[in-house]
């Protein structure tokens, strides 16, 4: 096994492994309650980690980074089929009209 992703946030980390399992990747998340004893030792060393089977790592890495590129550009932008106004990918409504996203 390999890890091939972590963060201090395990909410952070279960949707990453979902992905992965939706993509036949096998996960196992290490570290789930470590944070607990934080202070003990370095806070890094408390982070909760997931990890694949080596052979699947490469894959597997390639998925995280693609879903963590998109999350920190918010997605594509889309037009507002009321008003026309081109909005950025992260937000729901159009910043113009305020109508939803469809």
């Amino acid at each position: 096994m390999k890890r091939v992703y972590s963060n201090i946030d395990l909410a952070m980390v279960y949707p990453i492994k979902h992905m992965l399992e939706l993509n036949e990747i096998e996960c196992e998340i290490r570290n789930e309650k470590l944070s607990a004893v934080g202070g003990g030792i370095p806070p890094i060393e408390c982070w909760v980690e997931l990890w694949v089977p080596e052979e699947q790592h490469d894959q597997a890495k390639q998925f995280v980074d693609e879903a963590l590129a998109k999350e920190e550009n918010g997605g594509e932008s889309w037009v507002c089929a009321k008003c026309g106004e081109e909005s950025e990918g992260q937000f729901t409504e159009c910043w113009k009209c305020g109508t939803s996203r469809v």
